[in-house]
């Protein structure tokens, strides 16, 4: 079989707010020392395989954006291009940002939590009007002035808008024979393999995505993936996190 280009995919490093167990978001927090750490084991990764990448792609929040900064200088590819698109930014988890998922998961239930963390349509409450306003200023989101900056997601919103950027960049950069690294986070990971590997509702509700992990996936001539569900480059250490990442906020 023919093999067109190759794309990695890579949730951004341990962040504060996954070290205390909180529903992020868009809230923009930095990587913890140890997520650094994990930056570095993934270009570590990636350099051993022959991946060092042509092109990359990162969200506009600060721990998908520092992930890849700490990666290409590994690599000594800081000169590479980097496409940056709010499109990639984490869910938008509405009145669950900021708050510790072990609480939330004790005050609504766990299939109530369960449902708000991993289902494809059912989404939380809205961010509040004064955090929904601070983010509407934000220079970063100026083209989603005027009611497009989402309030609150389901996992179903973001495939919407992850989908059309998958199409209209990374693709392309596939088709031209390309190396394609995504730096993003777990529920705009989730929504692009939902793309790649037409999940089920299902399979989008059981995927786990862990910090720090390169994701490969290889595609052919009609750019489906070869491998469905691709290959992590270090698969016991993401079988061991993504377990860990299933069960947070039962501690």
């Amino acid at each position: 079989m023919s093999v067109l280009g190759t794309l990695v995919l890579l949730r951004h490093g341990q962040s504060i707010t996954n070290a205390e167990g909180r529903f992020t978001g868009w809230a923009d927090v930095a990587l913890t020392a140890h997520g650094e750490k994990q930056a570095v084991a993934a270009a570590e990764l990636l350099a051993r395989d022959g991946l060092v990448p042509d092109a990359v792609h990162t969200s506009v929040l600060r721990r998908s954006i520092r992930t890849a900064d700490i990666l290409l200088q590994e690599l000594d590819r800081s000169w590479i291009p980097v496409h940056r698109t709010w499109r990639l930014n984490e869910r938008q988890y509405g009145a669950l940002t900021g708050r510790v998922k072990c609480e939330v998961r004790r005050e609504a239930g766990p299939e109530q939590y369960r449902a708000w963390r991993r289902s494809l349509t059912v989404a939380p409450g809205p961010l509040p009007a004064d955090a929904l306003a601070r983010l509407r200023a934000d220079p970063r989101y100026a083209a989603l002035r005027g009611g497009g900056l989402p309030a609150v997601e389901s996992l179903a919103d973001m495939i919407a808008r992850v989908a059309p950027y998958w199409a209209d960049v990374p693709a392309g950069q596939l088709r031209s024979g390309r190396r394609v690294l995504v730096v993003a986070h777990g529920n705009a990971l989730r929504a692009l393999i939902a793309v790649l590997d037409r999940l089920t509702e299902q399979e989008v509700e059981d995927l786990n995505i862990p910090t720090g992990a390169p994701l490969r996936y290889d595609f052919d001539r009609a750019l489906r993936p070869v491998v469905r569900g691709g290959g992590y480059l270090d698969p016991d250490s993401a079988r061991t996190a993504a377990a860990t990442v299933a069960t947070e906020g039962q501690a």
